[in-house]
Protein backbone atom coordinates (compact mmCIF):
# COMPACT_ATOMS: atom_id res chain seq x y z
CA UNK A 1 0.00 0.00 0.00
CA UNK A 2 1.16 3.52 -0.78
CA UNK A 3 0.24 7.03 0.34
CA UNK A 4 0.18 9.57 -2.46
CA UNK A 5 0.56 13.18 -1.35
CA UNK A 6 0.09 15.76 -4.10
CA UNK A 7 0.52 19.51 -3.76
CA UNK A 8 -1.37 21.25 -6.56
CA UNK A 9 -2.85 24.59 -7.59
CA UNK A 10 -6.21 25.02 -5.82
CA UNK A 11 -8.23 25.62 -9.00
CA UNK A 12 -7.16 22.17 -10.27
CA UNK A 13 -8.65 20.34 -7.27
CA UNK A 14 -11.95 19.35 -8.91
CA UNK A 15 -10.16 18.09 -12.04
CA UNK A 16 -7.82 15.94 -9.93
CA UNK A 17 -10.67 14.59 -7.79
CA UNK A 18 -12.60 13.55 -10.91
CA UNK A 19 -9.53 11.99 -12.50
CA UNK A 20 -8.78 9.93 -9.38
CA UNK A 21 -12.41 8.82 -9.20
CA UNK A 22 -12.24 7.60 -12.80
CA UNK A 23 -9.24 5.36 -12.05
CA UNK A 24 -10.91 3.84 -8.98
CA UNK A 25 -9.44 5.82 -6.08
CA UNK A 26 -12.37 5.85 -3.70
CA UNK A 27 -11.29 8.34 -1.05
CA UNK A 28 -9.06 11.37 -0.70
CA UNK A 29 -8.23 13.89 1.99
CA UNK A 30 -7.82 17.53 0.99
CA UNK A 31 -6.12 20.25 3.01
CA UNK A 32 -5.67 23.91 2.13
CA UNK A 33 -1.98 24.69 2.56
CA UNK A 34 0.48 27.46 1.76
CA UNK A 35 4.02 27.11 0.53
CA UNK A 36 6.58 27.80 -2.13
CA UNK A 37 9.19 26.00 -4.16
CA UNK A 38 11.07 27.26 -7.17
CA UNK A 39 8.23 29.70 -7.79
CA UNK A 40 9.44 31.69 -4.75
CA UNK A 41 6.17 33.58 -4.34
CA UNK A 42 5.29 36.72 -6.23
CA UNK A 43 4.87 40.48 -5.84
CA UNK A 44 1.44 42.09 -5.55
CA UNK A 45 0.24 45.68 -5.58
CA UNK A 46 -2.30 46.67 -2.91
CA UNK A 47 -3.51 50.26 -2.46
CA UNK A 48 -0.43 51.57 -4.21
CA UNK A 49 2.01 49.60 -2.04
CA UNK A 50 3.99 46.70 -3.41
CA UNK A 51 4.54 43.67 -1.21
CA UNK A 52 5.89 40.17 -1.60
CA UNK A 53 3.67 37.12 -1.13
CA UNK A 54 6.10 34.41 -0.02
CA UNK A 55 3.65 31.60 0.65
CA UNK A 56 1.26 30.76 -2.16
CA UNK A 57 -2.08 28.99 -1.60
CA UNK A 58 -2.02 25.33 -2.63
CA UNK A 59 -4.19 22.26 -2.16
CA UNK A 60 -2.72 19.13 -0.59
CA UNK A 61 -4.36 15.87 -1.62
CA UNK A 62 -3.68 12.60 0.17
CA UNK A 63 -4.85 9.25 -1.13
CA UNK A 64 -4.06 5.77 0.14
CA UNK A 65 -3.90 3.29 -2.74
CA UNK A 66 -2.93 -0.29 -3.33
CA UNK A 67 0.27 -1.00 -5.24
CA UNK A 68 -1.64 -1.96 -8.40
CA UNK A 69 -3.50 1.41 -8.43
CA UNK A 70 -0.38 3.50 -7.89
CA UNK A 71 0.74 4.16 -11.47
CA UNK A 72 -2.78 4.94 -12.69
CA UNK A 73 -3.38 7.33 -9.80
CA UNK A 74 -0.10 9.17 -10.37
CA UNK A 75 -0.81 9.46 -14.10
CA UNK A 76 -4.31 10.78 -13.36
CA UNK A 77 -2.96 13.46 -11.02
CA UNK A 78 -0.27 14.55 -13.48
CA UNK A 79 -2.70 14.81 -16.38
CA UNK A 80 -5.37 16.66 -14.37
CA UNK A 81 -3.09 19.08 -12.48
CA UNK A 82 -0.72 20.03 -15.30
CA UNK A 83 -0.97 23.59 -16.61
CA UNK A 84 2.54 23.68 -18.04
CA UNK A 85 3.47 26.64 -15.85
CA UNK A 86 5.72 26.97 -12.84
CA UNK A 87 4.01 26.08 -9.57
CA UNK A 88 1.99 23.12 -10.85
CA UNK A 89 3.10 21.18 -7.78
CA UNK A 90 4.67 17.92 -6.73
CA UNK A 91 3.66 14.34 -5.99
CA UNK A 92 5.21 12.37 -3.12
CA UNK A 93 4.76 8.62 -2.69
CA UNK A 94 5.44 6.92 0.64
CA UNK A 95 4.98 3.39 1.93
CA UNK A 96 2.04 2.64 4.21
CA UNK A 97 2.80 -0.02 6.78
CA UNK A 98 -0.75 -0.49 7.98
CA UNK A 99 -4.26 0.83 7.40
CA UNK A 100 -7.15 0.17 9.78
CA UNK A 101 -10.79 1.05 9.18
CA UNK A 102 -12.09 2.15 12.57
CA UNK A 103 -15.75 1.17 12.03
CA UNK A 104 -15.12 -2.47 11.05
CA UNK A 105 -11.53 -3.03 12.24
CA UNK A 106 -10.60 -4.18 8.74
CA UNK A 107 -6.90 -3.93 8.03
CA UNK A 108 -4.64 -3.70 5.01
CA UNK A 109 -6.05 -3.43 1.50
CA UNK A 110 -9.58 -4.24 2.68
CA UNK A 111 -9.54 -1.03 4.74
CA UNK A 112 -8.88 1.13 1.71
Amino acid sequence: MKLITAIIKPFKLDDVREALSEVGVSGITVTEVKGFGRQKGHTELYRGAEYVVDFLPKAKIEAAVSQDQLDQAIEAIINAANTGKIGDGKIFVTNLEQVIRIRTSETGSEAL
